[in-house]
């Protein structure tokens, strides 16, 4: 079952068209992974989806239903979350505060916020720093603070952006394990990453592009073994 479809959406900035003509649709309860190299347009596209930036042309569809130009706070009511890569907190309230308060906002609905709450902190592995302020976290914790205030606003849909982004092994480990676990949860992840081993790990299926164009499509191993992705991506067949 299709949960996101993009159809034919383009984003210009003045003499630069960011998106062009971008198509493809994300399967429920699924991890699909857009990479490619910076500039590619992959921020663009997220800020479309989530509602900070509108389409030049094209079209959203969360759910059957149009979301294109929708508001963002209008787009997270209707179960939409967004995990940004540079997470920014409350720095002095606690990680159980923080998770708390974002447990307020989001899908629209009837809603228990301590037990979103508990929900959240037990899938991001939180529960040992719930009582320390966001203000004295690693950043590998951060991230995952980040992931759980996401989870805290009950969405269908999460957009994680680069959420392994300057993590050590370790921290990384750790942000694999909550991904599976959001997904086996039921929520469908639309991640950007640039950590090709984190894609391929946890990734059902991969969407390359480059110049805000679509140009591979299908598993992590079919689209990492075409020449058109080693090229514009990869840089060697090696890599």
């Amino acid at each position: 079952m299709t949960i996101l479809s993009i159809e034919g959406l383009t984003r210009q900035f003045k003499g630069l068209r960011a998106i062009q003509d971008l198509s493809f649709a994300v399967e429920s309860k699924s991890i699909t992974s857009i990479v490619g190299p910076n500039g590619a347009g992959k921020s663009t596209l997220f800020n479309m989806i989530s509602g900070y930036l509108k389409p030049t042309a094209g079209h959203i569809l969360f759910e059957g239903r149009e979301i294109t130009g929708k508001a963002p706070h209008l787009v997270c009511g209707m179960g939409i979350a967004r995990a940004f890569q540079i997470a920014k907190p409350f720095p002095e309230l606690s990680v159980e505060k923080n998770v708390l308060v974002a447990a307020t906002f989001g899908r629209l609905g009837p809603r228990d916020r301590q037990a979103t709450t508990e929900h959240a902190i037990e899938v991001c592995h939180l529960a040992e720093w719930r009582h320390q302020p966001a203000s004295a976290l690693s950043i590998g914790n951060l991230r995952r603070l980040e992931l759980a205030r996401a989870i805290a606003a009950r969405p269908t849909l999460l957009l994680a952006d680069e959420p392994c982004a300057g993590l050590n092994e370790t921290e990384t480990r750790e942000v694999i394990d909550v991904l599976s676990t959001i997904r086996k949860s039921g929520v469908t992840v639309l991640l950007v990453e640039h950590d090709i081993k984190v894609v391929r790990r946890v990734s059902d299926r991969v969407i390359v592009i480059e110049a805000g164009r679509k140009i591979a499509d299908g598993t992590a191993s079919q689209v990492f073994s075409e020449q058109a992705v080693i090229d514009a991506y990869l840089g060697t067949a090696g890599a």
